[in-house]
């Protein structure tokens, strides 16, 4: 399940997981980061992982041809709020491959931290 987070910055989609990922959370996402980046060229990110069960395979395909269609040149900056080391391990694999977005991974105590990450971009 994802449900929308409000952080105070016009260009941030932001959301909290937890559980199993469906399409429907999916395009509840893809459908903010469209909007906005029509709005304001660039988006930040914000995933609060609060525990992850998988996703369904709709779900993947829809962030697949997302990014086929729109790419991800307009993120600007990614943070993950998480305790969990092995998505800290994850986010650190994906900051090499995705050399132009900054990416940090942030504890769930320091959430105020990562916004703050994120209103510098």
């Amino acid at each position: 399940m994802l449900e929308m987070m409000e952080i105070g910055i016009d260009n941030a989609v932001a959301f909290c997981m937890s559980g199993k990922i469906t399409e429907k959370d999916m395009s509840l996402v893809l459908s903010d980061a469209k909007k906005k980046i029509e709005q304001h060229g660039n988006i930040v990110l914000l995933e609060r992982i609060d525990s992850f069960e998988g996703i369904e395979l709709s779900a993947i395909v829809d962030e697949f041809e997302y990014i086929f269609k729109v790419g991800i040149s307009n993120i600007k900056k990614a943070a993950v709020i998480t305790d969990k080391k092995w998505i800290e391990m994850i986010v650190n694999i994906e900051r090499r491959i995705f050399k132009n977005i900054e990416m940090k991974c942030f504890s769930t105590e320091d959430q105020d931290s990562a916004i703050e990450f994120l209103k510098n971009a």
